[in-house]
Order: structure tokens, then sequence, then C-alpha cells
């Protein structure tokens, strides 16, 4: 089988201070400025199911590096493209499904390259 794509850009998953992807250690304010929306925008992205971030246990949002990835996808299609909400969810519903097809591929040509030295 073969690895996964972190889609950060580093190995394992990490970010680049060395936190894996999808470990939430970010409040929303600082989100908010590594993202360039406002607070109010992330809840309403949350409220519509583009973002899910974690919650600590006194309740406060925590994004992980792996969100604010997703973010920025989701700020790029809104405000450079002018993709309303509806669109970015059908868009990165099927960002996800070519990124599980793409696998499958890569599983499947490595499953034939293995029954071929077998034969």
């Amino acid at each position: 089988m073969t690895s996964r794509s972190s889609g950060s850009g580093f190995p394992g998953g990490l970010s680049g201070a060395g936190v894996p992807e999808h470990e939430p250690v970010f409040h929303i304010s600082v989100v908010s400025r590594m993202v360039g929306i406002h607070q109010q925008t992330l809840r309403s992205y949350e409220r519509v199911g583009l973002v899910q971030p974690a919650r600590s246990r006194g309740n406060t949002r925590l994004y992980s590096t792996a969100d604010v990835a997703r973010l920025r996808q989701v700020v790029r299609l809104v405000n450079d493209l002018g993709v309303n909400l509806a669109g970015v969810e059908v868009i990165l519903g099927l960002l996800r499904q070519i990124e599980r097809l793409r696998q499958e591929l890569e599983e499947t040509r490595a499953a034939l390259v293995e029954a071929r030295r077998e034969a």
C-alpha cells in the first residue's frame, strides 16, 4: 500500500513546526488572521459544514493545520473565483472523491505490478 500525501508538503502529515497536520492547535483569532477573514465568517463556514474545528474542554474552537489549508481553499474559491458556499461544498466533495480515486488507482497499480512479478 502507498503512503498518502498529507497535503501539507511535509513528511508524515506534519506542519512546518513539526505539529501533526490534524492536531488542533490554533484558536479562532489566530486562524482568522492566518486566513484573512473575520471570526464570524469562520463561524458561518462551520455552521454550513465547510470546516469542523475540534473543541477544547472549555468548548473553544481549535483548528488544525489541515483546517487552515481547507479554509484557505474555501477563501480562494469564494473571493478569487466567485463561487458561492453551495458550490464550494460541491467542489470540495469532488476534490475528496478525486483524491480517493487517485489513491485507489495507485493501490491497483501497485497490486498489478506485484501480480506481474509473481507470474
